[in-house]
């Protein structure tokens, strides 16, 4: 691990770009396949759409080719489609004579050239979570395609120029930090088509059925698949962020966390249970929500921030033994560490679409994925490793005088 983070370290202070310093790419398994869009790997280059050539994989072609593959039916449910290159693809698939149904979030169902390019085919298949009759309950999260019933591409990222490349009105910005997998396998295909079925027949959010974790062996793989939303009525340990924490508590040295968001209480506590027994974590939440009053960041480093109300978290309890391992991935102004990911004990990941909070497990169309095989999680360990070298530890100053000001105001 040290010398993983000195080869990394050494990489990103001379531009990550060629030479001895640059990382030698890792072995694949042969049944899922991981790739990152900020990857510093040797040979993991591309030029994008702006005419920038940047280090990383390119997911945008990645969606491509296995649209270009797909034989016989594509199934897409993402929150958010604005590449036109994909629509395109989808498009012509489609007059080759292979099903495409797309299902996306209404609020991203606008008139903008990828989805007006399906719109104007008149052979894709096309729908939003208002299909049920709805203003649309929660958001339809996921980020998932089924091809030809046997292939999953799945992960963190939108398919859309800010979630994979980069903003056009910015050169400076190289896109959200994301991932995709490809998945080969016909039995984690077929779930997938079950959830999509779901959503295609108008049910969206909690009209859907309960149904609990499903497990598959994979190749080398074990692979837990659960989809969310759960009841607030359903017990904690039932739901997924209830999953999430039962796969934390099983830590045995190491937990590593790369978050968009984290805000559920009952895993942090967890986690401190977990730093008790003398396992070691590291956490790395997005900037923008690293230091919300409602963070879980907080509590891990010691501290509560009151809300605007001057009331704390329900529940908040910050910890009396703070970890100085908490911090922010220094990126270009416009950029989110969007992962929602946990590496434990280097072997098993947890990924999906699924933030780490409560509108997630309570109102959202999500999936989590829990991959235990060593292969995999070596990819998500030198991700982690390579943001974690180029990150900002512990409480800034400008957080420690907010904190001040608010309980002066709040005279706590």
């Amino acid at each position: 691990m040290k010398n993983l983070l000195l080869a990394i370290a050494s990489a990103l202070i001379t531009g990550g770009c060629s030479g001895e310093d640059q990382l030698s790419a890792l072995p694949q398994d042969g049944d899922i396949q991981v790739y990152f869009n900020h990857n510093q790997t040797a040979g993991s280059v591309y030029t994008d759409y702006r005419g920038i050539e940047r280090s990383g994989d390119n997911l945008e072609q990645l969606i491509i080719d296995g649209i270009n593959n797909a034989q016989t039916s594509i199934d897409l449910a993402v929150q958010q489609l604005n590449l036109p290159s994909v629509a395109e693809a989808l498009v012509a698939k489609a007059h080759d004579g292979v099903r495409v149904r797309v299902v996306v979030e209404n609020e991203y169902n606008v008139a903008d050239a990828a989805l007006s390019i399906l719109k104007r085919s008149g052979k894709v298949q096309l729908i939003d979570d208002t299909a049920d009759g709805s203003k649309g309950s929660g958001l339809m999260h996921h980020k998932f395609m089924v091809i030809d019933r046997a292939q999953v591409i799945t992960g963190s990222a939108n398919f859309t120029f800010s979630g994979i490349h980069g903003d056009g009105t910015d050169p400076n910005t190289m896109g959200n930090v994301n991932h995709l997998m490809v998945i080969d396998s016909g039995p984690i295909a077929e779930a997938f088509t079950g959830e999509f079925n779901l959503l295609w027949q108008r049910k969206f959010g909690l009209q859907k059925p309960p149904r609990p974790p499903q497990t598959f062996t994979v190749g080398n793989n074990q692979i837990t698949l659960k989809f969310s939303p759960a009841s607030p009525s359903t017990k904690f340990a039932q739901t997924t962020n209830g999953l999430i924490a039962q796969t934390l508590n099983q830590a045995q040295s190491s937990v590593d966390l790369a978050l968009f968001v984290f805000s559920d209480q009952t895993i942090v506590n967890s986690l401190k249970n977990r730093v008790s027994q003398g396992i070691t974590v590291r956490a790395l939440i997005d900037q923008r929500f690293a230091f919300n009053d409602y963070s879980e960041g907080l509590d891990m480093l010691g501290v509560a921030m009151p809300n605007k109300d001057c009331k704390y978290e329900t529940g908040n309890a910050p910890w009396s033994a703070p970890i100085t391992t908490m911090g922010t991935v220094n990126l270009p102004d416009g950029d989110k560490l969007h992962h929602k990911i946990a590496i434990v004990d280097e072997t098993t990941v947890i990924t999906g679409s699924h933030n780490w909070s409560a509108a997630a497990n309570h109102n959202n169309d999500e999936t989590l994925i829990i991959i235990k095989n060593p292969t995999v999680a070596q990819h998500f360990d030198r991700e982690f490793e390579t943001l974690y070298s180029n990150s900002t530890l512990g409480l800034p100053d400008r957080v420690i005088s907010k904190i001040q000001k608010k309980r002066r105001q709040c005279a706590l």
